[in-house]
């Protein structure tokens, strides 16, 4: 029971401290898990992460169900989540409630109007870093061919770009197994 009450508090503090998502949580929850409550070793939680993110969904939600089922079992892992995701689901909840009580408020319009080339410079930053570790890679031929076959199945032959990015997950594994 005991167990049950210090995952609840760790990840509840760790998430709602954590504001920003992931990135901003994972230094508080590798304090709780490793540090506070020795549920890990160093290493344990690199592997965790590094495992975390090459999976699916929010580092987070994976990081609570793996230590709390490891803790606890099911209920361990029910506990985490519930911490880890229910204060964040209220604070979405009211914050929307709140943007459509005032949604004709010219404040409000202005705030969203400001936020959309914040995430336009964002997004372009982001495409700019993964755009150049590709090129350091693979190099810039290999990288500009990818990108054109890309444009080329999306734009004119209106192919799902889920497929897409298969056949290029698919290509890079077979390129990969050539070079290793």
């Amino acid at each position: 029971m005991e167990e049950w009450l210090q995952l609840l508090i760790s990840f509840f503090v760790s998430n709602v401290l954590g504001y920003g998502g992931g990135p901003a949580s994972i230094p508080l929850m590798y304090k709780e898990i490793v540090t506070n409550h020795g549920w890990l070793t160093d290493p344990e939680f690199s592997n965790m992460l590094a495992l975390g993110n090459a999976l699916p969904g929010p580092i987070a939600t994976k990081i609570a169900a793996f230590v709390g089922y490891g803790v606890s079992g099911w209920m361990g892992m029910t506990l985490a989540l519930a911490a880890t995701i229910i204060p964040s689901a209220i604070a979405l909840i009211w914050l929307l409630n709140l943007l459509q009580k005032y949604r004709t408020s010219p404040v409000v319009k202005g705030m969203t109007l400001l936020v959309q080339p914040v995430i336009a410079i964002m997004m372009l930053t982001l495409t700019w870093q993964i755009g150049k570790s590709s090129v350091i890679s693979i190099g810039l031929l290999q990288s500009l061919g990818i990108a054109a076959v890309a444009f080329w199945a999306m734009n004119i032959r209106k192919i799902h770009p889920a497929l897409v990015i298969l056949a290029a997950f698919a290509y890079g594994g077979l390129v990969l197994s050539q070079v290793v």
